[in-house]
């Protein structure tokens, strides 16, 4: 379900050989009441522009701001002032109607619930520069669980849950509502999709070409390593990874795994270091085979940063299968090589020329260098350190749909894959 990847998690729009895809959404998530606990608060909203936030709002603050420098110089106050108030009526409209649910579906108050409203739209870039649009979308979520979502060819309301019917019923039974729904996905939410992809278009053009790392190492499973594709540091977060054996491009039936797109994390502009960090994605894709599998086996990734695709051949190495039998060799050496330090040990014991040093040792401390024990000491006790824990502006771009009564959620946040590699 869409909901438990979330917004930042989507799959790619983009593939080899497609048209260029744009998007537009905005993400709404309400808990049923505050958990204490820093950065996640009661209520948050945000926008997504081609997967790069754009502006952000949460119940503590309770201000909408510019996640962009262009968004801050391009838009004026006035715009932030109507998007504040825009997002303050959504904060109340979500409390209202994550009770509703709860009451609705006879959930418990003493639990969290969360409740998501996400609604967008993408554009397909033209020859001249324009969009076209391409399709919208307008979703609930509540716990999780798909809710509610916009049908849009048909104007109508689909309803996964039982206790989602009685929203589905009223809501398909206003005509104008879902006409206005319709309208806004494919009219206003392109408008603003166009003029924001004009604002920040020296911004959003930046392309990150992938990293690429092709590597074994060893499986779980006695025999077997596991073959990864790791592409990395790429932006805008559309790839395709595929991994070759002996020419043929495999897919999930051959075994095949994949993260998904994930963020990277933040890096800074190569060449204007001091301007804010772009954030980057990764993707990695894995293949378990036998230990003594001789064929050919390679990586081809493709991302439009690329002037052609990049074609890597595993060159047959696997990072941690030779450690493991050089460990075992070590192992033993050590264990011979103690047995012989023992036996010397008992052998110097038994003439008593151990004997003898150790009270050797006992002068020399108490001729001043017993302080070194105090001063470990200090040194173990003071080092330890505690445990403790658009939207729109006149245009009302942002504002919600007169949809009351509705309810729907979704976790959000990032998940990132360890950015792994020999």
């Amino acid at each position: 379900m869409w909901f438990q990847l979330l917004s930042l998690l989507l799959l790619p729009l983009w593939t080899e050989g497609s048209d260029e895809i744009h998007s537009l959404e905005y993400i709404y998530t309400a808990l049923s009441k505050p958990i204490g606990l820093p950065g996640i608060y009661e209520f948050t909203a945000m926008g997504i522009l081609n997967d790069k936030e754009i502006d952000y709002y949460n119940s503590q603050e309770k201000l909408k701001i510019p996640r962009q420098e262009w968004m801050k110089e391009r838009l004026d106050e006035n715009y932030w002032g109507k998007g504040t108030q825009s997002r303050r009526s959504k904060e109340q409209w979500f409390k209202v109607n994550v009770n509703i649910l709860m009451d609705r579906m006879r959930h418990n108050s003493s639990d969290i619930h969360v409740l998501q409203w996400r609604h967008g739209c993408k554009g397909v870039q033209q020859p001249d520069g324009s969009l076209k649009f391409k399709e919208g979308f307008d979703q609930y979520s509540y716990d999780g669980e798909d809710f509610l979502s916009f049908d849009e060819s048909n104007s109508r309301w689909i309803a996964p849950v039982p206790a989602a019917q009685p929203t589905k019923k009223k809501w398909d039974d206003s005509q104008t509502l879902n006409q206005y729904t319709k309208g806004y996905l494919q009219k206003e939410c392109m408008d603003w999709l166009s003029k924001f992809m004009y604002y920040g278009e020296v911004d959003l053009r930046k392309h990150s070409p992938p990293k690429v790392f092709v590597f074994a190492k060893k499986s779980k499973n006695p025999g077997n390593m596991v073959l990864h594709c790791l592409a990395t540091e790429f932006y805008p977060k559309d790839v395709v990874v595929e991994i070759y054996r002996n020419g043929i491009a495999l897919t999930e039936r051959d075994g095949v795994l994949s993260t998904g797109v994930r963020p990277t994390g933040v890096r800074p502009d190569r060449e204007n270091p001091d301007e804010r960090p772009e954030e980057t994605f990764q993707l990695k894709k894995s293949l378990e085979i036998p230990e003594n599998d001789d064929r050919e086996y390679s990586c081809k990734i493709n991302h439009r940063a690329l002037k052609e695709p990049v074609h890597k051949t595993w060159d047959r190495t696997c990072c941690d299968c030779k450690d493991n039998k050089i460990g075992i060799i070590v192992g033993v050496l050590l264990v011979i090589l103690l047995a012989a330090v023992g036996g010397i040990v008992f052998f110097l014991y038994k003439q008593g020329i151990i004997v003898k040093n150790k009270a050797q040792g006992s002068k020399d401390n108490d001729s001043g260098h017993g302080s070194s024990d105090s001063s470990s000491s200090e040194n173990l006790n003071g080092g330890r350190q505690s445990l403790n824990g658009s939207d729109s502006s006149s245009n009302n771009f942002e504002e919600e749909n007169p949809l009351m009564n509705v309810k729907g959620s979704t976790d959000s946040g990032k998940s990132s894959v360890q950015n792994e590699k020999c």
